[in-house]
């Protein structure tokens, strides 16, 4: 079983600006992982693909890569 990382490192909230984090949970392609592969829970997965989408309209992550 994989390990909650945002209660593991005290993260209460999932911040769009905190682009380092949010890509730790992006494929290579740019895709948001799943919440099997990614093993967080679903209240934290809903929240993670919000801040993903908002941080892609704000223009800090790509829509897609290479």
């Amino acid at each position: 079983m994989k390990k909650n990382y945002f209660k593991e490192n005290k993260i209460e909230y999932i911040d769009y600006k905190d682009v380092g984090t949010l890509k730790k949970f992006l494929t290579p392609h740019a895709r948001i992982q799943s919440k099997k592969r990614s093993g967080v829970p679903s209240v934290n997965q809903r929240e993670l693909a919000v801040a993903i989408k908002r941080a892609r309209y704000m223009g800090l992550l790509p829509y897609v890569s290479r």
